[in-house]
C-alpha cells in the first residue's frame, strides 16, 4: 500500500476524505498544500487543482465521495463506510449528496461573499443562500434521531459529508435554539474521535476563516 493524499486541514472537503482515513486507521501519506510546490505538484496530478486527491500507487483518484467509496473498495476497515445493502447504500449516498449540495453549498456562497470588498457583497444571493440552509436545517431536523447515525445506524459516509458542512455552516448561519435535533447531531458527530482529530488538526488555521471564525467547538 502507498496512498497519499494531497489535503488542507482546513479544507471542508478534505475532511471527508481524512475522516474516512482515519476512521479506519488506514496508512497513508498526508500531502499538505499550501505553498507554490504543492500546489504546482497537485496540478500536475488534477489540472482542475482541487483537493482532495488520493495516489495510490500509479493511480490517481479525485473528489471527496469518490475517494471515500475506493478506500471502501481498496482498503476497507471496520468501519463500512457504505452499507453492502442496496437500499441502505442508496440512504447513505443520497444523505452524502444532502450535504454537499444543500449544506457545504449555501455555506460556501456566505463564505466566499464574506471575502468581497463592501461594495461586490451579492446581497440577493446571500439571501438564497440563506434560506435555503433553513430549509436543508429543517428538513435535517425531521430527519435526525437522538442517539443514532444517519442511515442503517452506523457510522458512515453520511458523517463524513455531515461533520463539515454542518461544522463551517453553524458558523455563518448559527444553528441556534431553532433545530435542536440537528444542534445535537451535530454534537454527537464532532464528538466522533476520527472527526474531533481533524477539527484540532484544522485549529491552527482558524485565523484564516473569513470574518474570523467564532470561539467555540
Amino acid at each position: 500500500m502507498s496512498l497519499t493524499l494531497y489535503a488542507h486541514p482546513f479544507a471542508a472537503y478534505c475532511w471527508k476524505a481524512l475522516i474516512a482515513l482515519y476512521e479506519n486507521a488506514t496508512p497513508f501519506t498526508y500531502r499538505l498544500v499550501e505553498d507554490a510546490a504543492g500546489w504546482a505538484e497537485l496540478a500536475s496530478l488534477w489540472p482542475i487543482s482541487k483537493f482532495p486527491l488520493l495516489r495510490d500507487g500509479d493511480a490517481t483518484i479525485v473528489e471527496s465521495s469518490i475517494i471515500v467509496e475506493y478506500l471502501m473498495r481498496r482498503y476497507p476497515g471496520t468501519t463500512q463506510m457504505i452499507p453492502l445493502n442496496d437500499d441502505a447504500a442508496l440512504a447513505t449516498r443520497f444523505m452524502d449528496r444532502f450535504f454537499d449540495n444543500y449544506v457545504m453549498t449555501p455555506m460556501q456562497k456566505l463564505v466566499s461573499d464574506r471575502m468581497r470588498n463592501e461594495g461586490e457583497r451579492d446581497a440577493n444571493g446571500v439571501a438564497d443562500a440563506t434560506k435555503l440552509l433553513d430549509v436543508a436545517y429543517g428538513w435535517l431536523e425531521r430527519r435526525v434521531a437522538r442517539d443514532a447515525w444517519l442511515c442503517d445506524n452506523t457510522f458512515s459516509l453520511a458523517e463524513c459529508s455531515a461533520a463539515p458542512a454542518l461544522f463551517y455552516a453553524d458558523w455563518v448561519h448559527p444553528l441556534g435554539a431553532r433545530f435542536p435535533g440537528v444542534v445535537d447531531y451535530r454534537r454527537r458527530v464532532l464528538a466522533r474521535p476520527s472527526v474531533a482529530r481533524v477539527v484540532d488538526e484544522a485549529r491552527p488555521y482558524r485565523k484564516l476563516f473569513p470574518g474570523g471564525a467564532p470561539d467555540r467547538d
